[in-house]
């Protein structure tokens, strides 16, 4: 079965006293658990994150998820992402990342206008090559949501739940993504207007002066507060502006 290939293997036939510190690749396995130990007793440390408030105001994405729900992941496959899913995955909440989150949605919309979008049915391509501008932070959301992958993506289990070779770049089309729904074939096309929603005119300065170190704790709070004010419009204020993200008919 192919499921076999994919699990881990059971454990190794015990060894003797002067084999059981080697590993067969030649590491000391004491060294490795100790390492192992002390690396689960510094993340097992119980954080809080804080965040803005509005990113649990942001639209949520509703997917339905074949392979959650064949391997026991979601009792009916259903999987609801949130902007916060997003921000955990960039490390950062940006203008881009709240764009690519919107285009997803819409998109989404659009080819599944009565339905619950089907996860990992979705072939997804960029006229950008991937690595061209923010064109790799677009489409690590976009992947996040659809389940769409290249190269490195599941492989799938048995000819089913493939996510490999789903998520394209450098094509050549109108508009910045290209969505399509890999049972049907509908398409979208759409494109990010960011410049839509500006920015304050005081963050500029007040980046470089974070940047090169010498801004006061002060400043550091205000150019945090004006940045996401900025994404706060674009998530809530702009969720649904067509002008913001543009349909190419």
């Amino acid at each position: 079965m192919p499921v076999a290939s994919s699990l881990s293997p059971g454990p190794s036939p015990a060894r003797g006293r002067g084999e059981q510190n080697a590993a067969p690749n030649g590491y000391d396995l004491s060294s490795i658990s100790h390492a192992i130990f002390n690396h689960h007793i510094s993340t097992n440390h119980h954080h809080t994150m804080t965040y803005p408030a509005f990113f649990d105001q942001a639209p949520t994405i509703t997917m339905h998820d074949r392979l959650a729900e064949f391997l026991g992941a979601s009792g009916d496959g259903m999987l609801t992402y949130r902007y916060i899913d997003a921000v955990r995955l960039a490390g950062h909440s940006c203008p881009t990342v709240a764009g690519a989150w919107l285009m997803t949605r819409r998109a989404l919309q659009m080819l599944y206008p009565d339905q619950i979008p089907e996860r990992g049915a979705i072939d997804v391509m960029f006229s950008s090559a991937q690595d061209e501008g923010v064109t790799g932070v677009i489409a690590s959301v976009v992947g996040l949501v659809t389940g769409a992958a290249g190269p490195g993506g599941f492989k799938g289990i048995g000819g089913n739940f493939n996510r490999q070779n789903l998520l394209h770049f450098a094509g050549d089309f109108p508009g910045e993504a290209r969505f399509a729904r890999s049972d049907t074939g509908a398409e979208a096309y759409l494109r990010m207007h960011m410049q839509r929603v500006p920015g304050d005119p005081r963050i500029d300065e007040l980046l470089r002066a974070g940047l090169a170190g010498r801004a006061t704790p002060e400043e550091k709070k205000e150019f945090a507060s004006l940045w996401q004010q900025r994404v706060k419009r674009i998530l809530i204020d702009h969720a649904d502006d067509t002008e913001l993200i543009g349909v190419i008919v």
